[in-house]
């Protein structure tokens, strides 16, 4: 769903055994304060790969350019980066300032990250250089390991047994038993704007019992959507809101939602990349709004992140972009469906886009193989050319994402009969939003029905208190007071067998 602008919105990533800060001792002048000081982390691990992150304070006069050098060693190897301009020769790595965060003032701070591979031991870097100066090391704890599943400092969760690792086969979503699935349930949007605008991580509760008020429709799926700047941590996020505390607040989410034996489905909303051509949500090249394809220089290392985050747990569903649009910016369809899947330099976009393909590499790279939807063109509401550009996936395991609202282009049966149809019949086909903006809810019983009558999934947008009269806003309270557009898909999901 694009989202109203912010105004209406305010009125209605190493080693495995290793996380968390490294201590490196440098030996200083006695008494005297160093010239600056590194803090080094691992964010996040896989088999394969880890991601790392480094806060520099400058403790000197101010720089107007910064460089940052260190070693990495037992194979480990720099794939991508941001906030800096990472590069790495035999083990050195270099991490040179952006044009826009080179100015360093005395006591000053700037953070930047890393997606590195590794073939060898669990080495960390044991000195650390700004431009040509040795710094100190903050010594601070060591935090227990984020994507342990043991980890006690993570919320328990009862049900799982309840909540099926979900795989295709065929056209069909099936569990382990080979029981035919289907995701049925709400989006609880919050996570893809309230971090980026500085307001907090989630819009309105997520607590028990708010999350149980949406098992108590029937829901069996709740579509949780994001934002790649906040899970990353980049500078612009408020650390409160952003880094560590934000995947720790979507790991809770997680867990609170398969302990009320609903599926998580995890989805990237906003993402970074300067867009203004037709039809752009904002001007802006931080995540503030829906661009209209991802981008290269972030998104492959959020999903990588997320997917190391969650490659032991199967349950999770991941959606990799919410609402492509690359053909408002594209002169042919040809070129859209091109850009989706394969990305690059894309005709009407202006920064590297990640094509669906890359996403894809992302996840399984990371050793996740998780059930992937992927949403097509015009707002994910076109699927026409989705089976013939479909990418590459060595897990077999992807299915079709759908958005259908009353106001869409293909938002009748005949178009559905001819450019649904034929995809549900090779792939399973989700929708992954359904909504009407009328607060009424004759439009989504249509889309129902026709989903139904085939056994396929769907989601209805929003399970957030907002004026359905300004968009499809299922509740008007988090107890699961329906508006009387939310009365339409809680009485229908009620009505359903299981």
């Amino acid at each position: 769903m694009r989202h109203p602008p912010r105004s209406v919105l305010l009125a209605v990533a190493g080693a495995v055994a290793l996380i968390g800060a490294v201590t490196v001792p440098v030996v200083t002048a006695q008494g005297a304060t160093p010239a600056c000081t590194v803090a080094y982390s691992v964010t996040s691990q896989w088999d394969s790969g880890f991601q790392g992150a480094v806060e520099i304070t400058n403790n000197t006069a101010a720089l107007s350019g910064w460089s940052l050098s260190f070693d990495l060693a037992g194979g480990q190897k720099v794939t991508q980066g941001w906030n800096a301009k990472w590069s790495q020769s035999g083990t050195t790595v270099s991490a040179t300032n952006e044009s826009w965060n080179g100015a360093l003032g005395t006591g000053a701070s700037v953070s930047a990250g890393f997606i590195a591979s590794r073939s060898g031991s669990d080495a960390v870097p044991t000195a650390f250089e700004l431009n040509g100066t040795t710094c100190n090391v903050d010594a601070e704890p060591s935090p227990t390991d984020p994507t342990d599943p043991t980890d006690p400092t993570d919320p328990p969760v009862p049900g799982d047994g309840t909540v099926p690792a979900l795989h295709v086969s065929g056209n069909k979503l099936v569990d382990a038993d080979g029981t035919t699935r289907r995701l049925l349930g709400v989006n609880r949007s919050g996570g893809e704007f309230m971090c980026v605008q500085g307001r907090g991580i989630f819009d309105g509760p997520v607590d028990d019992a708010a999350i149980k008020a949406i098992a108590d429709w029937n829901a069996n799926t709740v579509r949780i959507p994001l934002n790649e700047e906040c899970w990353l941590g980049l500078s612009n996020i408020k650390p409160e809101y952003g880094g560590a505390n934000y995947v720790n607040a979507v790991k809770d989410l997680v867990a609170r939602v398969k302990a009320h034996g609903m599926t998580p489905m995890l989805e990237l909303h906003w993402t970074w990349g300067q867009y203004t051509g037709n039809s752009a949500g904002c001007s802006d090249v931080h995540a503030g709004c829906q661009k209209p394809m991802p981008d290269m220089q972030y998104t492959p290392a959020f999903w990588a992140s997320v997917a190391s985050t969650f490659k032991d747990d199967p349950t999770v569903v991941f959606d990799l972009f919410n609402e492509p649009y690359p053909d408002r910016a594209t002169s042919t369809t040809t070129q859209a469906w091109q850009c989706w899947r394969d990305g690059g330099t894309c005709p009407g976009i202006g920064y590297e886009v990640a094509g669906m393909q890359d996403l894809v590499d992302a996840v399984r790279n990371a050793g996740a193989g998780n059930l992937i939807l992927l949403g097509g063109l015009a707002y994910s509401n076109d699927l026409s050319q989705w089976l013939t550009y479909k990418p590459t996936d060595p897990a077999g395991n992807l299915a079709a994402a759908w958005h259908v609202y009353n106001f869409n282009t293909c938002s009748n049966e005949s178009c559905w009969n001819s450019t649904l149809a034929p995809v549900a019949a090779q792939v399973p086909l989700v929708a992954g939003e359904i909504g009407e903006n009328t607060c009424a809810h004759s439009f989504i019983d249509q889309v129902m029905k026709w989903f139904d009558d085939r056994g396929l999934s769907y989601l209805g947008w929003t399970w957030n208190t907002w004026n359905c009269g300004s968009g499809p806003a299922l509740i008007s309270h988090y107890d699961g007071t329906p508006t009387s557009y939310g009365i339409g898909l809680r009485d229908h999901l009620r009505a359903l067998d299981g």
